[in-house]
C-alpha cells in the first residue's frame, strides 16, 4: 500500500514533504521514473525547463492515469527567460510541453542580475495572477536575495529549492525562509550517494532499520523541509519513499547536524559579495 504522504505548508500551498527530482532525467528516463513513483504513491514531482524533459514528465502524468490535482508539480523558467513577456512566453511553452493547464510551483531557477529582480517577479506574478501556477518561488537564492524577492513579490514566496544534505548547513536560509512563511526545498540531498558510506548514518540507520539514505531524508523532513532525491534506480525510489514509520531523535539529529563542514557544498554558488539590487 503507498504511504500517505505529509504536507508541508509553502506560501499558500500544500506541498508533499518528498518528491521525486528528475535532474538528468533524458531519453524517456524521466518518463519511467516519474510513471513508477506515481505507482509507488510519489505525489509531488520536480522538473524544469533546464532538464529538457517536461514533455516526458507530462506523458506520464497522463499515462498514469492519477487525477492531476493529486499530484503536486513543480517546474522552473531558466535564467534567459527572466524578461517581461520572455517569462510568461516561456511558461506557457511549459504547459504545453506537461500538457497541463497548469502547474502547482513555478520557481526562478537561479537568481540574476540583470532584468533586475523587479521585473522577473512582476512577469513572475502575472503567470500566478492568470492561473498558470497555483504558487510561485526561488531556487538557489542566497537569504538576503530571498528577502528581496519576498518584498518585491505580491504572492508569497512558497519556497527556495537549494542544495541541502548533511555536509552543507543551510541554518541561515532555514532560519530566513521560517521567518517568511516560506520553506526550503532540498536537491541533491542525498549528496549525490556520498551519505551511502558514512559511519555516523550508517549506525543511525542500523538502530532504525534503514539505511543511511533513509536517515537523511527523514533527518530533513523532520526540519520541515521538502526534499526531492533523484534516482534511475526504481528499488532506490521505493527506498526514498520509505521513511515515514520511524522517526529519529534529537540526539541523533544533532549528530548529523555536526557533519557539516565548511567545503560540503558539491555544486555551484553564487559570489556572496554580488551587490543585488530590486529595482
Amino acid at each position: 500500500m503507498p504511504h500517505t504522504i505529509p504536507d508541508l505548508r509553502a506560501g499558500d500551498v500544500a506541498m508533499p514533504v518528498i518528491g521525486l527530482g528528475t535532474w538528468q532525467l533524458e531519453g524517456g528516463a524521466a518518463q519511467a521514473m516519474v510513471e513508477k513513483a506515481l505507482e509507488l504513491g510519489y505525489r509531488h514531482i520536480d522538473t524544469a525547463q533546464a532538464y529538457r524533459n517536461e514533455q516526458d514528465v507530462g506523458a506520464a502524468l497522463a499515462a498514469t492515469g492519477v487525477p492531476r490535482d493529486q499530484v503536486f508539480l513543480t517546474t522552473k523558467v531558466w535564467v534567459d527567460q527572466f524578461a517581461q513577456g520572455d517569462l510568461q512566453r516561456s511558461v506557457e511553452a511549459s504547459l504545453k510541453r506537461l500538457k497541463v493547464p497548469r502547474v502547482d510551483l513555478l520557481l526562478l531557477h537561479w537568481p540574476k542580475p540583470k532584468p533586475a529582480l523587479s521585473e522577473t517577479l512582476a512577469a513572475l506574478n502575472d503567470v500566478h495572477g492568470r492561473g498558470l501556477t497555483r504558487a510561485i518561488g526561488l531556487s538557489n537564492f542566497p537569504s538576503a536575495l530571498m528577502a528581496k524577492a519576498q518584498t518585491a513579490s505580491e504572492a508569497p514566496i512558497a519556497t527556495n529549492q537549494v542544495e541541502y544534505h548533511p555536509y552543507l548547513s543551510q541554518k541561515t536560509l532555514i532560519a530566513k525562509a521560517r521567518a517568511m512563511g516560506s520553506t526550503l526545498t532540498a536537491w541533491s540531498p542525498l549528496a549525490q550517494g556520498k551519505v551511502a558510506t558514512d559511519p555516523v548514518l550508517i549506525a543511525i540507520g542500523q538502530a532504525h532499520g534503514k539505511t543511511p539514505g533513509q536517515v537523511t531524508l527523514r533527518w530533513q523532513i523532520q526540519q520541515g523541509v521538502a526534499t526531492i532525491p533523484r534516482t534511475r534506480n526504481p528499488a532506490r525510489l521505493a527506498e526514498n519513499f520509505d521513511i515515514f514509520d520511524f522517526a529519529l531523535s534529537d540526539d541523533e539529529m544533532a549528530r548529523i547536524f555536526a557533519l557539516a563542514r565548511p567545503d560540503g557544498r558539491l555544486g555551484e554558488w553564487l559570489d556572496p559579495a554580488f551587490e543585488w539590487d530590486v529595482d
